[in-house]
């Protein structure tokens, strides 16, 4: 629970501040760099469930080709390897110009595909579900781990 606090705080904290305006600029800096910090990790794992949940070898190698030639075009060091790895996953093209606050910023194409349609929604879906699925496997096997490695100390220390 501590820990699911803290990368809540960390993300809240970001949210507010870490944009980059005069305001917040000796402080926001600090709190966007501590959530890029409390998501790397996430962000790897997420790139490997999408591979997996493409179902093949073929797909898992493009997405992850993809996530390495176009993750660095998007300004997150984050968001970018996520979004390129959904992009391939799904056959689609992401990314482009947004404008935020009245500055525009290109945040690469991520892709090879067409841009998304709403068509494109219900294989977004499944996939989202199918990571989900991998990530509570993982989770699962994960805790299984620690409580056998937990459990041999334990007789160990006996």
């Amino acid at each position: 629970m501590p820990g699911l606090l803290s990368y809540r705080a960390i993300n809240t904290l970001d949210a507010m501040i870490g944009h980059r305006s005069p305001r917040y600029r000796e402080f926001g800096w600090a709190a966007a760099r501590l959530d890029d910090l409390a998501n790397w990790l996430p962000a790897r794992l997420t790139v490997l469930s999408t591979a997996i949940a493409t179902g093949s070898t073929s797909g898992a190698r493009h997405v992850l080709t993809v996530v390495a030639r176009d993750a660095p075009a998007h300004p997150s060091p984050n968001a970018g390897p996520v979004e390129a790895a959904f992009a391939a996953a799904l056959g689609v093209s992401l990314g482009g110009s947004n404008t935020y606050d009245g500055v525009v910023e290109d945040r690469g194409r991520l892709g090879d595909g067409p841009a998304v349609t709403v068509a494109d929604l219900g294989l977004a879906v499944h996939l989202e579900r199918s990571i989900g699925l991998i990530s509570l496997g993982l989770i699962v096997v994960a805790r299984g781990v620690v409580a056998r490695r937990r459990s041999r100390r334990s007789r160990r220390a006996n």
